[in-house]
C-alpha cells in the first residue's frame, strides 16, 4: 500500500484526507492519505521513507523549500510549495498546485488588466499573485504590518475599495473553527461590481464572503479550488520524475 498525506499546523479544518480517502476508495486504490500535524518544519525529515507524496498547507509552504532536493519552475517562481513527490531515495521533489486550483477558480471572469485586492502575505497569497500577474492585473497587498509594497488594513479605506475590482482572501481568517471572523474591511463599500475569492473552503462560504454577498458582489468559494489542486497533486505523485 502507497502512503499519502498533508503536512501543517494545525490541520482540524482540513478536508484532504477525506477526500482522497473517498477517491481511493471509489477508484480501487491502494492507498491512504494521512494528516500530520507537526509544530516544526524539521519533523518532515521522518516523513521521508513513510511517504509517497504529501501535500504542505499553513503554514510552511514557504519554510519546506530548504528541505527540497528540486523545486519546479513554477514553485520556484511564486516561492510557495504545497505538494511534494518522494522518490525511492527519500528525495523531496516541490512543486505548486495552488495555481491550477487558483486559474480554474478564476477562469470565468474578465480580470485582464483590473485591480485586485490581496489579503495576506504568506505562501497562498504568493500563488495568488502569481496568477494576477498572469492576467496583467494590478495586486495591491494587504497585511497586519506595513511592509516595502504592502499597506494594511487601516490603509483599506472605502476609495481602495472602490478602484479594485476583485478582492482575494489568501489568509486564515474566517477558516473553522474561527467561522465568526472576518478581514478587517470596509465592506460598505462592496458593491455589485466586485468579485470576492476566498481560498478557505472550511466553511463553503465565509463571513468575509457572506458580507460581500450582502452587498451585491459576486463571491467565489475555496471549493473548487482545493478539488483543482488536489487532482493535481494526484497526477504529479503518479508521474515520472
Amino acid at each position: 500500500m502507497k502512503h499519502y498525506g498533508l503536512i501543517g499546523f494545525p490541520l482540524g479544518h482540513s478536508a484532504s484526507a477525506a477526500y482522497f480517502t473517498q477517491k481511493f476508495a471509489q477508484e480501487g486504490i491502494e492507498a491512504d492519505y494521512t494528516l500530520y500535524e507537526i509544530d516544526n518544519i524539521d519533523k518532515v525529515e521522518e516523513l521521508r521513507g513513510a511517504l509517497c507524496g504529501f501535500n504542505v498547507t499553513i503554514p510552511y509552504k514557504k519554510a519546506i523549500i530548504p528541505y527540497l532536493s528540486t523545486i519546479s519552475d513554477e514553485a520556484n517562481s511564486v516561492g510557495a510549495v504545497n505538494c511534494v513527490k518522494v522518490d525511492s531515495n527519500g528525495g523531496l521533489h516541490g512543486y505548486n498546485t495552488d495555481v491550477v486550483g487558483i486559474r480554474a477558480s478564476l477562469s470565468p471572469f474578465s480580470l485582464r488588466g483590473c485591480t485586485a485586492l490581496l489579503l495576506g502575505t504568506g505562501g497562498a497569497s504568493a500563488a495568488v499573485e502569481s496568477v494576477l500577474t498572469e492576467l496583467e492585473m494590478k495586486v495591491v497587498k494587504v497585511s497586519r504590518r506595513a511592509a516595502d509594497g504592502v499597506i494594511t488594513y487601516d490603509e483599506v479605506i472605502d476609495e481602495v475599495i472602490a478602484s479594485t475590482t476583485l478582492i482575494v482572501n489568501a489568509t486564515p481568517v474566517g477558516m473553522y473553527p474561527h467561522i465568526d471572523d472576518a478581514p478587517m474591511l470596509p465592506y460598505s463599500a462592496i458593491s455589485e461590481r466586485h468579485i470576492l475569492f476566498d481560498l478557505i473552503y472550511n466553511p463553503s462560504q465565509t463571513l468575509f464572503l457572506r458580507k460581500g454577498a450582502e452587498q451585491g458582489a459576486t463571491i467565489v468559494g475555496g471549493g473548487e479550488m482545493f478539488r483543482r489542486q488536489a487532482e493535481a497533486s494526484w497526477e504529479i505523485w503518479n508521474s515520472d520524475l
